[in-house]
């Protein structure tokens, strides 16, 4: 099973992140830019301080009738943000995003953010490895 490491490794560490701070409007364009659904919310000196995603904008900006360029990120970030380490495994990630209803799932190393696996990665690397696993037991009975 492949590891949250080998998925950092595969896809690359890169983290898009936002201050609590910054106004909701550029966390929204900062998403789209990137092409992403979600931003890590980074206090000064890199402390994670929660998770801002699309599904945040539409529920508490959009609905609620707020301004996205009055409101900060803070006021709509989920602030206790379920992290993972880099030795989860996959199927473990996918687990507990499923339980807990959420896409993104950053992931934490001696306290800081070491990168960010979505629900896409996941299922990315569970299909492949099952390829794998299907081509080996096709070679298997042919064999």
């Amino acid at each position: 099973m492949r590891t949250v490491r080998q998925l950092l490794e595969s896809k690359g560490p890169e983290v898009f992140a936002i201050s609590p701070d910054a106004a909701v409007i550029d966390a929204i364009r900062l998403m789209a830019e990137k092409g992403v659904g979600a931003l890590v919310v980074l206090e000064p000196g890199g402390r994670l301080a929660g998770i801002v995603s699309e599904r945040d904008y539409a529920r508490k900006i959009v609905l609620e009738g707020r301004s996205s360029k009055d409101t900060p990120v803070r006021d709509i970030m989920t602030a206790d943000a379920v992290t993972v380490g880099l030795d989860e495994v996959a199927p473990a990630c996918m687990h507990l995003m499923t339980e807990r209803r959420i896409r993104h799932l950053p992931v934490v190393v001696d306290g800081r953010v070491a990168g960010v696996v979505s629900i896409g990665d996941l299922v990315k690397a569970v299909i492949e490895e099952q390829q794998i696993e299907l081509e080996q037991l096709q070679r298997y009975i042919t064999s």
